[in-house]
């Protein structure tokens, strides 16, 4: 586990020193750097509750989540090259001596995304976009905390995909492809024989072929509140393609003041190819929610 953080730091790190480099430039290279718009935003957010002699009930417990979301955009002439990537993982400890599971994973993602495109005209581009998604630790179905159901790569998301891509302008884009492809990656042996997230049992990697759509939102609602959404669709020319892919995220940032925020998230998923157990043990593909408050301390990076 400490050699996959270890790397993502280290590009983390490489990203904001080009990033203070940025600030800090004189005018004789500021022609450079107009081209690159680079944004980094650190979060640490987590509660703390504490029970004595409490009637209701309640366990003691602490808990914390990290967030780093970062972004390089470069646009000159016909080229247009814009990446983000998306860190986070939290969890809570219960502090009390009560049987059962006593620590929790919270959140868990890796999110790396890449569009490069050729401009045709204003706001029109042909784009190669590509994605990647997995996690950083294993994942319970708790409160069963000896069989993990997730690991790092198991599953991955590997996305490419050919389109149009249209810019309104730096916080609004839709990319459509009908030439899109998706692998899903279970590079663990015991999920891999289960047939773990859509691949044939003892496979590894599972392949698709269809149409993408990605549509990107971000807005300044007011002066200390920023939103940030996105939404994904794939559909699968090969295999039930009226069953579309569903990956939706919307966020909002909350700023009192620079070190300071509060922040709402809210994901959406639906795959097809993922079966879900649910309470009464029917097992079946599932929309998947989650929602995710919090405030804490944030500090953000951005050239101008």
């Amino acid at each position: 586990m400490s050699h996959k953080i270890t790397s993502f730091i280290g590009i983390l790190f490489l990203f904001n020193i080009f990033c203070a480099a940025a600030q800090k430039s004189d005018s004789s290279g500021r022609d450079t750097l107009t081209v690159w718009k680079l944004k980094s935003l650190y979060s640490l957010s987590g509660t703390q509750s504490s029970f004595v002699n409490w009637n209701a009930g309640g366990r003691n417990n602490i808990s914390l989540i990290g967030n780093i979301r970062a972004s390089a955009d470069y646009n000159k002439a016909k080229w247009n090259w814009s990446s983000d990537a998306t860190l986070a993982f939290g969890g809570i400890k219960y502090l009390d001596d009560v049987q059962g599971v006593d620590l929790q994973k919270t959140e868990d993602k890796i999110d790396l995304s890449s569009i490069v495109g050729m401009r045709i005209s204003k706001r029109f581009l042909i784009s190669l976009n590509s994605g990647f998604k997995t996690q950083f630790a294993d994942g319970f179905t708790y409160p069963n905390d000896s069989v993990a159901v997730s690991k790092f790569m198991a599953p991955g998301y590997l996305n490419l995909a050919l389109g149009t891509d249209y810019i309104k302008d730096a916080n609004f884009s839709v990319f459509g492809s009908p030439f899109a492809s998706k692998t899903t990656l279970v590079m663990d042996d015991s999920l891999s024989q289960l047939g773990a997230f859509g691949v044939e049992k003892g496979e590894r990697i599972r392949h698709e072929f269809g149409a993408f759509v990605k549509l990107k939102w971000n807005s300044k609602l007011m002066k200390n509140i920023d939103m940030k959404s996105k939404i994904e669709l794939f559909s699968n020319y090969l295999n039930n393609p009226e069953n579309i892919d569903v990956n939706a995220e919307l966020v909002f940032i909350f700023r009192v003041n620079s070190l300071f925020s509060a922040t709402a998230q809210w994901n959406l998923v639906y795959d097809d190819d993922i079966k879900i157990r649910d309470k009464n043990g029917n097992i079946g593909p599932r929309t998947q929610f989650k929602s995710v408050l919090g405030i804490g301390i944030s500090y953000k990076l951005e050239n101008k």
